[in-house]
Order: structure tokens, then sequence, then C-alpha cells
């Protein structure tokens, strides 16, 4: 008896020309939208300054942005603060990776009570990979699927401590429930939730 290749495994993705993304990326997209925060690029003063504001207003998120990677003096930070210099090309990914994790840990257990539900849950909508560009012959049919998450724990922990690893171990685990055809939404174009 032949057994059936496990998703991710055995399989080479994009292959015959389909798009699309891991679905434990996908949820982690559609979280930090609902996440919110500062919209305006960190690239700007007003971005990085805003974040900065965010990242240092408490002891404790101080202690964040550090565990973060963010690790600059208190001199530099005031230099910064008063416009007497710019942070360089690689301390704007710091100061956005950190204000990213930070806002994270932050809003995590609100997100995951709202989509908890008390034990009701949060519907989603999978949306399976692109495949404008495979050739007809390879083509599959995939459509788009609905359904009841309603343990989120997994989800929201790997994504608040930036665990990918752990985020598409949950997602497998989600995908799971729908059925012998599951692992056809490891990769997704899109997963969509409110909370």
């Amino acid at each position: 008896m032949r057994q059936t290749p496990s998703p991710g495994k055995n399989i080479d993705f994009g292959l015959f020309g389909a798009c699309g993304i891991k679905g434990g990326d996908a949820v982690a997209d559609q979280l930090d939208k609902l996440a919110g925060g500062i919209a305006i690029p960190v690239t700007s003063q007003r971005g990085w300054t805003a974040r900065l504001n965010y990242l240092t207003r408490a002891g404790h998120a101080r202690q964040a942005a550090k565990a973060a990677g963010l690790t600059v003096t208190d001199r530099i930070l005031k230099a910064w603060r008063e416009g007497k210099q710019q942070p360089s090309r690689a301390s704007l990914e710091k100061i956005g990776r950190a204000y990213r994790a930070v806002r994270r840990r932050n809003v995590a257990a609100h997100l995951l009570k709202r989509l908890n539900r008390d034990g009701r849950g949060t519907r989603i909508e999978v949306h399976p990979l692109d495949q404008s560009q495979v050739p007809q012959r390879h083509k599959r049919v995939l459509p788009h699927r609905e359904l009841n998450v309603r343990r989120w724990d997994r989800l929201v922990g790997a994504w608040a401590a930036g665990d990918h690893t752990g985020l598409e171990a949950a997602w497998g685990d989600v995908i799971g429930d729908l059925g012998s055809d599951w692992g056809s939404y490891e990769y997704v174009t899109n997963v969509g939730f409110a909370a």
C-alpha cells in the first residue's frame, strides 16, 4: 500500500506555476492587520518617531524592545528624538521589527479573547492558492473553504512570539479539519477573519 506524502515534506510547491503563501503566514498577516498600530511608514520621521515613543514610553516596553533587537544607547535615542541625528537604514529596520514584536505581545491577549469568543470561536475563510499560471492539465479544483476555529491559543501564541515554525504547525492543525484534502490548503492566497 502506497502512503500519501505529507504536505510540505515532498511537494515542490510552485513547480507548475502555482502562487501563494503558507497558511500560517496568511494568518499572521491578518492578525497584524487586526492588531492595528502605526500606519505611517517607519522610513518617515513621523513613522519612526511614533514607533520610538511606543517602544520607550515605559520600562516594560523598553525591555521588550531590547529583547526584540533594538539595542541603542540612551544618548542615541535622545539624539534621534531631538532631531540631531537620524537612524540608519539598519536601525530603521530594527525599530520596525521591535515595534511589531512589542505590539504583537501587547495585543495578543485581547485578540485571543475576541477570537476564542468564550469557546464559540471565529469563522475563517480560506482562499486557495492561485493557479492562473498553471497549465490546464495540472490544475486542480480547489474551492474557497470556510471553517470555524474554536481554539486560537496556538496560532495567536506563535504569532505573538514570532515563532514561524509554531505558526505553521498550528495552521496544520486547523486545516486538518478540512478532511482528506487538507494538504491542498497548506499554501493559500489569503485567510480572512475578523475579531
